[in-house]
C-alpha cells in the first residue's frame, strides 16, 4: 500500500463523507487506504460510513480523545508506507495526495510537506508558519521585510506574509492536510505522534519533533485543497493558547519566553 489517508471524525457525518469522496474522485497513480476513525460521535451511527463506503477501514473510538489520539488510532491500523492525516472539513480539488507523495519522494531530508488550503471561495488560508522566535518577532516589529522584496519578505515570515504561490520550505504546517512517511515514527519519541493535546498545536509539536531529527518541512502549491476552516473544531482561542503555552515550556528556555512574550505584547499594540 503506498499510502494511508486518515480522517478522525466528531460529528461531521456529512463533511467526512465529502471528504472520503474527494479521496477517492481525485486520486490515482497509487494505492491507498481511507482509515476513519470516529471519536465517539452521537450525531448518527459511525456504521453508516461503511453504508456508504464499503471500501474504507472503520474504527470506532468508545471516547473522544481528540484530534491527535484519534490519528494514532488510525495510524496503529495503517498499511501505507506514507501517512495522510486529512481534517473530516478538507476536501482535495486535484490529486493533491500524489503531487505530495512527488516531493517527499524527491527529497528525504523533508519529514513532512503540506498542500495549498483555501476557502471554499478561493481564498487562501495561512497553514505555513514560522516557530516562534525573537528573531522573525523582531523582523515584523520593525518591519524590515519591509525593505527587501515583498516575495523574499513572504518567504522569510512566511504566515499571512506569504503569498501561498511557490514551493518552500517552512517550520510547521497546519495537520488539516499534513502528509509524512510512516517510517519516520521509529524516531520518535514512543514510535509515535505526539498527542497529549487534545485539539490544536499537535501541529506544531509534530513539526518541532521532526525539526529536532533533522528534517525540513515543505509547503506544495500545487496541491490544492478546501478546507471549511471550523468546521470541525470547537472554540479554538482558548485552546491554542494554553497548548502553545506548553509548548513554548517544553521547548523554549525561560529567557527566549520571556522575550518572544514581550515582543507579542510590543506587536499587539503596535497593531492596536
Amino acid at each position: 500500500m503506498d499510502v494511508s489517508v486518515i480522517i478522525v471524525n466528531y460529528n461531521t457525518f456529512d463533511l467526512t463523507c465529502l471528504s472520503i469522496q474527494s479521496v477517492i474522485e481525485k486520486t490515482t497513480s497509487l494505492t491507498y487506504e481511507i482509515i476513519v476513525v470516529d471519536n465517539a460521535s452521537d450525531e448518527i451511527s459511525p456504521q453508516e460510513f461503511k453504508n456508504k463506503f464499503p471500501q474504507i477501514e472503520l474504527i470506532v473510538n468508545s471516547v473522544n480523545e481528540g484530534f491527535a489520539k484519534g490519528n494514532n488510532l488510525g495510524i496503529v491500523r495503517a498499511t501505507g508506507e506514507y501517512i495522510v492525516l486529512l481534517n473530516s472539513d478538507a476536501m482535495l480539488k486535484n490529486n493533491a495526495i500524489v503531487i505530495c507523495l512527488n516531493s517527499l519522494q524527491r527529497d528525504p531530508s523533508v519529514a513532512a510537506v503540506a498542500a495549498r488550503l483555501e476557502y471554499p471561495d478561493g481564498r487562501i488560508q495561512h497553514n505555513c508558519q514560522r516557530f516562534p522566535s525573537i528573531k522573525y518577532k523582531l523582523i515584523e516589529l520593525l518591519r524590515l521585510q519591509k525593505i527587501i522584496s515583498k516575495k523574499r519578505g513572504g518567504r522569510l515570515l512566511l504566515g499571512s506574509f506569504f503569498d501561498y504561490n511557490d514551493f518552500t520550505y517552512v517550520d510547521w504546517i497546519w495537520g488539516t492536510f499534513f502528509m509524512f512517511p510512516k517510517s519516520i515514527l521509529i524516531q520518535m519519541p514512543e514510535h509515535r505522534l505526539p498527542d497529549e493535546f487534545f485539539m490544536y498545536g499537535e501541529d506544531v509539536q509534530w513539526c518541532i519533533e521532526f525539526n529536532k531529527l533533522g528534517y525540513l518541512i515543505a509547503f506544495n502549491p500545487d496541491a490544492h485543497v478546501i478546507h471549511y476552516m471550523g468546521k470541525s473544531g470547537g472554540a479554538k482561542s482558548e485552546l491554542m493558547k494554553s497548548n502553545m503555552d506548553t509548548i513554548m515550556k517544553k521547548y523554549y528556555s525561560f529567557f527566549n519566553r520571556k522575550i518572544i512574550n514581550w515582543l507579542d505584547w510590543l506587536l499587539i499594540k503596535d497593531a492596536a
